[in-house]
């Protein structure tokens, strides 16, 4: 069976540490340094990737690793994926293979050369071979926390010693959350992959990062590298752009806003009518049901994500308060149901505004609310 290697394994097994007096394997010309890729056009290229670059031409040695590969012929790989055990590996290829892949995509590709020493650079090399052994290899991914960014930021900290890189900056709040530098890579043009994002996310993802923390994101990531110093001295030479961005411009989204708008402009015509005719009455009954099935069953399917997974970050999503299961008894009552329930659920969708706003969420979750509210309100006129 795999063993999935941690960064405490590695310290705790001394991973990359050199015996006194032994050879060095590179070379004292070889240098290490760190990759950031631009945005791609699929959505899981949205934020970027980052990777580690080995070189030592003395040896002919030119290596890519890059902690963000994963097997699709993975058993069930998709329900894994989904349920947050989807494992991830460490992959390794030649520069040259690397850097094809992302100039076939038109993709940017920036570089940062660590100022390590030979020995920095030896560490730094052995940690990456000894991680990319079968055993070590796997690790259980996380968004947030472990990703593709954050295990190449910890390998450096331990090939030259996180505490001489530290510095005031990197332990105070960077002022956003987690869910703030999602929006900020999809802010215009995936309008409606934001909306998604902020269906799934719960607050965990409101949590004010840290400089450090915030090196989920590997743009960032390149950011605080260039700021780091080392004794004074930067950790990082300046950045050299190895590849310009060269992919068609994504076009502007067409607001979600928008679209969920007419839906309740749509909604409230209809109610409207339904006063006067029992045609157009029985018209928003039928539109009511199926907005309250559809509601309700997204509303299950948040709460498998929050208590049947083990994504930590969509814990506590209140979009349940909007998203609610009880919507499903209603549909199924209608009129019949009881006036507890139909009270309970409007002061549910009014604190649901409250989170939507406070939380900076889609703005198109608003109109979705009025409608859902509206259908609510609909009911309990008429209920008996």
């Amino acid at each position: 069976m795999l063993t999935i290697v941690t960064i405490g394994n590695i310290r705790a097994q001394g991973f990359g540490r050199q015996d006194a007096g032994a050879p060095l394997p590179l070379s004292e010309t070889a240098r290490a340094s760190i990759i950031t890729c631009g945005p791609g056009d699929d959505f899981y290229t949205t934020f970027g990737h980052s990777a580690l670059r080995i070189q030592d031409t003395a040896k002919g040695i030119d290596l890519v690793y890059n902690y963000g590969t994963f097997d699709f012929d993975t058993p069930h790989f998709y329900w894994k994926f989904m349920r947050g055990r989807l494992d991830y590996m460490l992959g390794r290829s030649s520069f040259e293979e690397f850097m094809a892949e992302y100039r076939y995509y038109g993709r940017a590709v920036w570089e940062q050369t660590l100022n390590f020493t030979s020995q920095e650079v030896c560490n730094l090399f052995l940690l990456l071979e000894q991680n990319y052994l079968p055993e070590y290899r796997y690790y259980r991914y996380d968004f947030f926390r472990d990703n593709c960014a954050t295990r190449p930021r910890d390998m450096v900290y331990l090939a030259c010693g996180k505490q001489e890189v530290e510095s005031g900056k990197r332990k105070v709040e960077s002022g956003m959350s987690y869910r703030d530098y999602l929006h900020s890579a999809m802010r215009d043009k995936l309008e409606w992959w934001a909306l998604g994002v902020d269906l799934l996310l719960g607050l965990p993802a409101d949590h004010k990062c840290t400089a450090d923390e915030a090196m989920f994101y590997p743009l960032v990531m390149e950011q605080e590298f260039a700021e780091m110093r080392r004794d004074g001295q930067p950790l990082v030479q300046p950045t050299v752009t190895l590849l310009e961005e060269n992919r068609a411009e994504v076009p502007d989204s067409f607001p979600p806003f928008v679209v969920f708008t007419l839906v309740f402009a749509a909604v409230a015509v209809l109610g409207i009518k339904g006063q006067k005719g029992l045609k157009w009455h029985k018209g928003l009954v039928v539109v009511s049901r199926v907005l309250f099935v559809l509601a309700g069953l997204i509303g299950l399917f948040l709460l498998f994500m929050w208590f049947g997974t083990n994504h930590y970050c969509t814990e506590w999503n209140l979009n349940i308060l909007w998203l609610s299961p009880l919507l499903l008894l209603i549909a199924i009552r209608m009129e019949r149901s009881p006036k507890w329930a139909l009270w309970l659920q409007l002061a549910m969708f009014a604190a649901a505004v409250v989170w939507v706003v406070w939380c900076h969420l889609s703005i198109a979750f608003i109109p979705l609310i009025f409608t859902l509210a509206l259908c609510t309100g609909a009911l309990l006129k008429v209920n008996r």
